[in-house]
């Protein structure tokens, strides 16, 4: 009895010792959380205008009139990461897709990697054969790469380290390398895929199309009336498109990185807050057990008092 006492009292000694990291997590988790969904909400003032800009340029059909864009002086940005205006507005035959997905380098996240992972594997079963060569991963993120290296998936890049706040110039890399990639005839057509944050408890699984920028669709919005209107650019429309257009691709995925990310710092704290609810339902359960050993020590010694006595009368 006295043996099963101690043990017990050594789990809950590391059940305690466990909730007192988890808990500590859960607090960085919710300080990651405050701080990126500023930042999210912030830049989705900026991502939300620029679609709006080029959707609309889209919609008015003036987008056919940029047919000289591609002898148009780029601003530095687009010059610096080498893109083609041109090569990114054409609208080219698929025969191969290429999927930026973007998962956490680390566990202890809940289930974020892998709603992500499952959602890949299921639309990529769906539209493509998964040891065929008709489609191209890039993955954002240890745990993806190495998901798709397990499974023997079509991986042709990989970036590891995105810092827990992302800046814009950690995602230049990625956006230079994509966008090359693109013009090299890598694939045809490239979508972002992660998991949007939708509240501290909740996310969900998202693909957006990337490249061409030409394939633009206006976000569902049941009040918003058909634009109509012919838009007149000064200056000249192929230089605005060759301001806005770069920047939309940087929206895109700098903007998924962000929700992305966010998402994983609300599983990470839901995650926490529940092994931290687990333990104090194990110590308070190992508790009870102790108190009752402890009760049937005291009854036996009791017992065992009482009998003594008894047999000296």
């Amino acid at each position: 009895m006295a043996g099963s006492s101690i043990d017990i009292k050594r789990r809950i000694a590391s059940t305690k010792s466990t909730r007192q990291i988890t808990k500590a997590m859960q607090m960085v988790s919710g300080a990651k959380l405050n701080r990126i969904q500023q930042r999210a909400t912030d830049y989705q003032i900026y991502a939300d205008k620029v679609r709006s800009i080029v959707t609309h340029l889209a919609n008015a059909q003036l987008l056919a009139q940029a047919g000289e864009v591609g002898n148009v002086t780029p601003n530095p940005l687009a010059a610096e990461l080498g893109i083609n205006l041109s090569e990114l507005m054409v609208q080219r035959p698929v025969k191969k897709t290429g999927y930026l997905v973007i998962t956490s380098d680390r566990g202890l996240v809940g289930g974020y990697n892998s709603t992500i992972l499952k959602g890949m594997l299921d639309m990529i079963r769906q539209d493509h054969d998964p040891k065929g060569s008709d489609y191209a991963i890039m993955a954002v993120g240890g745990v993806g790469a190495d998901f798709f290296k397990t499974n023997n998936m079509n991986l042709i890049y990989e970036y590891r380290g995105i810092s827990d706040i992302p800046t814009f110039d950690e995602i230049r890399e990625i956006l230079s390398t994509a966008v090359t990639m693109y013009d090299n005839g890598v694939f045809d057509e490239l979508y972002v895929c992660y998991n949007h944050h939708i509240n501290s408890l909740s996310s969900a699984f998202r693909v957006e199309k990337m490249l061409p920028i030409n394939d633009i669709e206006a976000e569902e919005d049941d009040t918003a009336a058909p634009v109509t209107t012919a838009y007149i650019t000064d200056p000249s429309l192929p230089v605005v498109l060759a301001t806005i257009l770069p920047q939309f691709a940087e929206s895109l995925i700098f903007g998924a990185i962000l929700d992305a990310k966010t998402a994983e710092h609300a599983s990470s704290m839901t995650a926490m807050k529940s092994a931290s609810d687990n333990a104090d339902d194990l110590i308070s359960s190992l508790t009870t057990q102790l108190n009752r050993a402890r009760q049937a020590q005291i009854t036996t010694e009791i017992t065992e008092i009482v009998g003594g006595a008894a047999a000296l009368e």
